[in-house]
């Protein structure tokens, strides 16, 4: 599907980029739920009438009383106060929110632009199926909450978590490269298969990079070891291999996941710099491979930065910037694969 630049393809271009901010602001607030301890705060999923909060202190209260039937009220935040609660469930009912006005902002415009006839046949099949993902994510959001809407479990899987945040990565960049296609001009369209081959490398390393992420979130890891760059003294931390088996460590053990997350940033960033040293030869993409290896550099500080401040808890402000960096290292090589397509 090609579509071509369009003088009324400036109010599409802002709904898409408009887009893009939107979800990356959603991302970032379930970073906040997941690492403030907010996901299960809200037990149940009214699409509609959830939009609003309890609007009196008995409402309040029992709302309140539900969250209180779980584990994790139980066992993990028995001292909480109705005050407390509130403030959990604040981030869960925005972040909830904000999916819903992501919906808002792209099902009217769409509409309005089909009945106004200014935007491509070839759009509207893929629009509609983004559609349908974004429904689809929030399905996954609920099965991923509700399974920790028990005793037993008292946080959600962050195997759960992992797949929430990657289908939500899967969404910017199909936005993304909807936008692209109409911002990007032929002339910075460069013929580099090799350059592309090694952008493609680059993505499939950062999306695995990222499922660790979610990992290291979701089990909160960065507290297994809080030094750099050694791992609690060693370059290979003892412990790693305690779960029974390779895969369950992978997955499921707390200083094997920080291992494999620390191993995959120096190899993106090694990738990376030999992204932007074989591009040199090429000035349309100065812009693009100036912007990759600075960020890639940022993302690595940040999270070093994580790892040494995290003590109790993990910093919030810390998790956010290298979480949002993470994201933009995405962005930026989406658009170096872009820019070298056949």
């Amino acid at each position: 599907m090609e579509m071509q630049q369009k003088k009324g393809n400036r109010a599409i271009v802002i709904w898409l980029f408009t887009g893009v901010a939107m979800i990356i602001v959603q991302v970032l607030l379930g970073g906040i739920t997941r690492l403030t301890g907010s996901g299960l705060s809200i037990t149940e999923w009214k699409p509609i009438l959830g939009a609003l909060p309890p609007m009196n202190e008995a409402a309040w209260q029992a709302a309140f009383e539900k969250y209180q039937q779980i584990g994790q009220a139980k066992y993990i935040n028995s001292h909480f106060t109705l005050s407390d609660f509130k403030w959990i469930y604040f981030w869960e009912w925005l972040h909830r929110n904000w999916a819903r006005l992501i919906g808002i902002v792209f099902i009217l415009p769409f509409v309005w632009f089909i009945i106004k006839k200014k935007i491509d046949r070839s759009m509207i099949v893929p629009m509609i199926m983004l559609l349908v993902l974004g429904a689809l994510q929030g399905l996954i959001g609920w099965v991923m909450v509700k399974s920790g809407l028990n005793e037993e479990n008292l946080y959600v899987s962050h195997i759960r978590l992992a797949i929430h945040f990657i289908a939500a990565l899967g969404l910017l960049w199909y936005v993304l490269w909807f936008a692209l296609k109409l911002t990007v001009p032929a002339g910075s369209i460069v013929q580099a298969p090799s350059l592309r081959k090694l952008s493609g490398w680059v993505l499939c390393m950062l999306v695995l990079q990222l499922i660790y992420g979610a990992f290291m979130a979701g089990l909160h890891a960065a507290l297994a070891a809080t030094t750099w760059p050694s791992i609690n003294g060693f370059a290979v931390p003892p412990g790693m291999f305690s779960q029974g088996g390779f895969l369950e460590d992978a997955t499921h053990n707390q200083i094997t996941i920080q291992f494999i997350h620390r191993g995959l940033a120096y190899l993106l960033t090694i990738l990376i710099a030999i992204w932007y040293l074989r591009s040199a030869r090429l000035p349309q993409l100065a812009t693009v491979r100036a912007l990759a290896l600075l960020t890639v550099l940022l993302q690595v500080f940040l999270g070093v930065l994580t790892v040494l401040n995290s003590d109790v808890k993990i910093p919030l402000g810390f998790a956010l910037a290298h979480q949002f960096t993470g994201m933009a290292l995405l962005m930026v090589m989406i658009w170096a694969r872009f820019v070298t397509r056949r």
